[in-house]
């Protein structure tokens, strides 16, 4: 079955896969999903991802055995596609989650992308 929004399809594997306390959580790949699992990995949001052949393998994180991810929106969707400006690219949980932005040079965390100055895409907020 065909996939409509493959972002937000790995989204809701984590999140699932954080409800259900698994250690670890299977999205097919792509170029743009392993790209958020490295922003992820990068912020310290899951302990690893390895891209096998057709999957990513994405090792979930916990703290005292409770997630490090408790929210994960998808922003822009397929109907609805939400463009920023680098001035206003949102701070998510006043500071304390993250959020993914789709710019000219790649996706780049919220913070990073306002410091590099560019704006683009918002695809998702994790806090």
């Amino acid at each position: 079955m065909a996939v409509v929004d493959p972002v937000a399809d790995m989204l809701t594997r984590i999140r699932n896969a954080y409800g259900a306390y698994h250690t670890d959580v299977s999205v097919p790949a792509s170029k743009m999903k392993a790209s958020i699992a490295g922003i992820l990995k990068e912020e310290g949001y899951i302990t690893d991802y390895a891209v096998e052949d057709r999957d990513i393998s994405i090792t979930l994180k916990y703290a005292e055995g409770k997630p490090l991810i408790t929210g994960l929106k998808k922003i822009s969707k397929p109907g609805r596609r939400v463009y920023v400006g680098a001035s206003d690219i949102p701070r998510v949980q006043n500071g304390i989650g993250i959020c993914i932005v789709s710019t000219s040079k790649g996706l780049l965390e919220g913070a990073k992308a306002k410091e590099a100055n560019v704006g683009g895409e918002l695809l998702a907020e994790i806090w």
